[in-house]
C-alpha cells in the first residue's frame, strides 16, 4: 500500500489520549467495514424456501459459519506465523475473496448459495486476528481494542440495519442486498486499512509490561500450548457456550425482534444496542487503566462470572414477565457480549503478559475460535432438526440459561487453575 511517512511521524508522536481516540476509531471503522461483508445476508429473511429440507437462511448461515470454523483451524497456524510486512496484503486479498463471494450469491441460482457463502466464511474468519494484531501487545491494548470489539454489537446491527433499509425502501433484492451494503462500506475499508499500516509498533515500555509479540512457528505454538494445556481447554468451554449464544442472537436477531413483535422497526436492531456497546465499551477500556497483569487477568474472569449471573437473572426475570423484551435484550446482550469480547483479544493478551510468554494472541483467539464456530455449527443443525418448532426466542432462552450455568462454573474454574498456575511459578 501507498507509505505515507507524514502519517506515520503524526501517530508516532501523538500523546496516549489522541494516539488511543484515533487508532480505536480507525480499528473501529476498518473492522465495522468487514462486517458488511459478513452480516448483511442475516438481514434478509428469505421466506418460504428451503434447501435438502433445511429452511434456506439457516442454510446459508450454517454454510457461512462452516467456512469460518475452517477459517479458525487454518488460522491457528496461518495467524499466529504471519509476520506485519504482509498483514495489509493479505487482509486485501480476504476481502477480494469475501466480495466476489457475495456477487457470486446475487448471480447463481439459489441452490448455489451454500457454496457462496462457505467461501464467504472462509477468509473472514481471519479478519479478526489480523486486525487485532496491530493492536496487541501496547499499554493500552485493553483501550484500543474496546473500541475495536463494539463492532461485535453495533457494526452487526447497523450493516442489517442499513440491508433491512435497502430491501424495504429501496427496493434491491434479497439476493442483491449483501453485495451493494458490502460496496457502500469498501472506501471507508481501504482508507482505515490503510491508515492502520503507518501504526508505530509497540514501543519499549509496551513491550517492558506487555512482553515482546512474535510469530510464532510450529514448535513454539506446541510449547504454549502444553504449557498451559488444562487452563486453556478450559477456556475453549467458556468460549464454546459465549459463541454459540452470541452467533444465534446475532445471526437471528432478526428473528428473535420479529417474535418480540418489533419487526416493523428496523431500527430497533442498532438503537437497542447501543445502551450494549456503551456499556462495554466503558468496562473494556477502564481495564486499560489497571497496570498489573496478574490482577488483571484475575479481574477478567470476574467479569466473565459476572456476565454469566447477568445472563441467568435476565432471562428468568423476562420468562417470569418481569422484563420487557426490550430491556431483557439489552441485559442478554452486555451478559454475552463483555465476557465474548474479553476472550477475543483481552483476556489473552493479559494472560500472555501475566505469564511473560513471547507468543501473540492470535494463536490463543484461533484455538478458542476455531472449536467456538465449530459447536456453532452442531447447534444450529439440531435447531433446525431438532427442535424445528420451536419458536427463536425460545430457543434463545434455553440457550441462555443452560449457557449462562456452564460459563459460571467453567470460569470459575479457569480462574483457579491459572491462579494455581500462577503461585507455582511465583511462590512467596
Amino acid at each position: 500500500m501507498l507509505h505515507s511517512p507524514a502519517l506515520e511521524r503524526r501517530l508516532a508522536n501523538s500523546g496516549p489520549i489522541p494516539f488511543i481516540i484515533t487508532t480505536g476509531l480507525v480499528a473501529f471503522v476498518t473492522y465495522g467495514c468487514i462486517y458488511a461483508f459478513r452480516k448483511p445476508f442475516t438481514a434478509a429473511s428469505f421466506s418460504g424456501m428451503e434447501i435438502g429440507g433445511v429452511q434456506y437462511k439457516i442454510a446459508l448461515v450454517i454454510a457461512q459459519v462452516a467456512g469460518y470454523a475452517l477459517s479458525k483451524f487454518i488460522g491457528i497456524r496461518l495467524i499466529s506465523s504471519l509476520g506485519a510486512a504482509r498483514r495489509a496484503a493479505v487482509v486485501l486479498i480476504m476481502i477480494a475473496i469475501a466480495g466476489a463471494s457475495l456477487l457470486g450469491l446475487a448471480l447463481s441460482p439459489p441452490s448455489w448459495g451454500l457454496f457462496w457463502m462457505f467461501l464467504n466464511g472462509l477468509p473472514l474468519g481471519m479478519s479478526w486476528g489480523l486486525i487485532f494484531s496491530y493492536l496487541e501487545g501496547r499499554r493500552v491494548t485493553e483501550a484500543l481494542a474496546a473500541f475495536l470489539c463494539i463492532n461485535f454489537i453495533i457494526s452487526s446491527g447497523f450493516v442489517k440495519t442499513v440491508g433491512k433499509w435497502m430491501i424495504l425502501d429501496w427496493g434491491i433484492p434479497e439476493f442483491w442486498m449483501p453485495f451493494a451494503v458490502a460496496m457502500l462500506f469498501l472506501p471507508a475499508l481501504l482508507l482505515g486499512l490503510w491508515i492502520l499500516e503507518h501504526l508505530p509498533p509497540p514501543s519499549g515500555p509496551d513491550i517492558e509490561q506487555r512482553s515482546l509479540r512474535q510469530p510464532m512457528d510450529g514448535t513454539s505454538r506446541k510449547a504454549l500450548f502444553f504449557q498451559f494445556a488444562p487452563g486453556l481447554i478450559i477456556m475453549v468451554v467458556i468460549y464454546l457456550a459465549l459463541t454459540i449464544l452470541r452467533d444465534v442472537r446475532d445471526n437471528f436477531t432478526v428473528e428473535i425482534w420479529n417474535e418480540l413483535g418489533f419487526g416493523a422497526q428496523p431500527e430497533v436492531l442498532t438503537t437497542a444496542e447501543i445502551p450494549v456497546a456503551l456499556l462495554v465499551l466503558i468496562f473494556v477500556a477502564a481495564l486499560a487503566l489497571i497496570k498489573n497483569n496478574e490482577r488483571a487477568l484475575w479481574i477478567n474472569h470476574a467479569i466473565v462470572v459476572s456476565g454469566a449471573l447477568m445472563l441467568l437473572a435476565a432471562t428468568l426475570m423476562f420468562r417470569a414477565g418481569h422484563l420487557s423484551p426490550v430491556v431483557w435484550m439489552i441485559l442478554t446482550g452486555v451478559g454475552v457480549f463483555l465476557p465474548y469480547i474479553l476472550f477475543n483479544g483481552v483476556i489473552f493478551d493479559r494472560l500472555l503478559a501475566t505469564f511473560r510468554e513471547t507468543g501473540n494472541v492470535g494463536f490463543l483467539i484461533y484455538i478458542a475460535d476455531s472449536f467456538g464456530y465449530l459447536g456453532s455449527v452442531l447447534v444450529l443443525l439440531w435447531r433446525n432438526f431438532g427442535k424445528p418448532d420451536l419458536s427463536w426466542v425460545q430457543f434463545f432462552s434455553n440457550l441462555c440459561l443452560y449457557g449462562a450455568g456452564l460459563i459460571f462454573f467453567t470460569g470459575l474454574l479457569s480462574w483457579y487453575y491459572f491462579r494455581v498456575k500462577y503461585k507455582s511459578l511465583h511462590p512467596a
